[in-house]
């Protein structure tokens, strides 16, 4: 499984001129480019890919302005664009309704600000630099220092951000996969907004570990807040805007703590995981869960601007690296359901939604916090939603007794 080690490349860096003008160049690539193939396809019907628009356009000035492997990659780019492209419009035709509208072809990017990613393969990165832990490459010379064994190093990406460039260094790790674990054990992850994670488990004597979302939901805070001043700034000029450079700045810290927090929790869990030697991690997703979702104002505007998905992808590929197996299953239900009561957790159908048959009926009710059945002592409603998650891959994991499993939950520091 291949990694990236990122390097941010700021104004002030002395190359961030050359790799301006270079994304530039690639933008004015993949227009003309663009321009030929959808000029086929509206007119003729026909679909020019990566190697016909090569014999078309690799003795004009745009192909020309960067190293030919570079400028191949370019095309390579629009080729994947154009696929997935074909491949949507197969799947709205048969499901118009998974899609807010129709899928739209590939887009030329603007004239003057668009910028477009630049990759460099082993060709065109320098071998000597390589070996003293540099990272040079054709046309641009030496740009950042690396960390990784030159020979684990595969490719070099550039991509063009709003007011900033990333060098993504492309490695193959060489860790050593966790000894030990056992895959009968498993760990059901169920994710939200003040618990980013509630984990539970079957092995025997685990104690739930809660992940809190609360740093997720300051930054957010922060940045709403001073978003909104910046935006009524803005409108209140001689010449009304909706962004400026300090506007974009904020964003792109706020995006940088986000992702520093989702990495440091991810590693935190799997850490977990390898020293209880579990080998089995269930994650709850359901698909589409932020689209028209329903939770008033405020627990909207929490719920969508934190990215679980990106969560989820951070935990999945951690977990594959030290030889932990990944479950993904949809999670409806499972903070409505009984976990002590072992109640029937049915599956949503979304093109149904309120005109379902049957309406399912719970043993009690999810107040807050907590998950309430009478006569009986509240639960921790993220840890029953994340013990019904388990139950949704493995139905059979809990036994008689599991009233001993609903202990007060751990934080799990982060």
């Amino acid at each position: 499984m291949k990694r990236v080690e990122q390097h941010v490349i700021e104004k002030t860096h002395p190359q961030f001129r050359a790799l301006d003008e270079m994304a530039l160049a690639s933008k004015n690539l993949w227009n003309l480019a663009n321009y030929h193939v959808r000029q086929a396809f509206i007119f003729q019907h026909t679909y020019l890919n990566n190697t016909a628009i090569f014999h078309r356009i690799k003795r004009t000035e745009a192909y020309q302005a960067l190293p030919a492997k570079v400028a191949n990659q370019v095309l390579l780019q629009l080729h994947v664009a154009w696929t997935a492209f074909f491949e949507a419009m197969q799947v709205y035709r048969e499901h118009p309704e998974r899609f807010g509208g129709r899928p739209g072809l590939p887009k030329y990017l603007h004239k003057t600000q668009g910028r477009n990613l630049l990759v460099f393969e082993l060709g065109c990165i320098w071998k000597a630099e390589l070996r003293l832990r540099e990272i040079a490459v054709s046309q641009l010379g030496r740009i950042v220092e690396t960390k990784q064994q030159p020979n684990s190093v595969q490719q070099v990406r550039i991509v063009p951000k709003v007011d900033h460039y990333v060098v993504e260094v492309v490695y193959q790790p060489k860790g050593k996969r966790a000894q030990g674990l056992d895959p009968d054990l498993f760990v059901a992850l169920d994710p939200g907004v003040n618990v980013l994670a509630a984990l539970t488990s079957n092995q025997p004597g685990f104690i739930p570990r809660l992940v809190s979302g609360g740093p997720l939901k300051a930054v957010n805070q922060l940045y709403n807040k001073q978003r909104e001043h910046k935006q009524k700034q803005l409108a209140k000029g001689k010449e009304p805007r909706f962004t400026s450079r300090r506007l974009d700045r904020i964003t792109t810290k706020r995006n940088r703590r986000m992702m520093h927090y989702l990495h440091s929790a991810s590693r935190r869990i799997i850490e977990l995981l390898v020293a209880e030697r579990i080998g089995t991690l269930v994650l709850g997703k359901n698909p589409f869960w932020k689209t028209g979702v329903e939770l008033g104002k405020k627990n909207n505007q929490e719920f969508v601007q934190i990215p679980h998905a990106k969560f989820l992808e951070l935990l999945t590929y951690k977990a594959q690296a030290v030889g932990i197996r990944v479950i993904v299953t949809e999670e409806s239900y499972t903070s409505k359901a009984s976990f002590l009561d072992l109640d029937v957790l049915p599956t949503y159908d979304p093109s149904q939604g309120a005109d379902q048959e049957e309406k399912p009926h719970f043993s009690g009710y999810r107040d807050g916090r907590w998950y309430r059945v009478k006569g009986r002592a509240p639960i921790h409603s993220d840890v029953n939603g994340s013990y019904n998650i388990g139950r949704k891959v493995f139905p059979t994991a809990f036994g008689r007794g599991i009233e001993a499993t609903a202990v007060r939950p751990r934080r799990l520091a982060v």
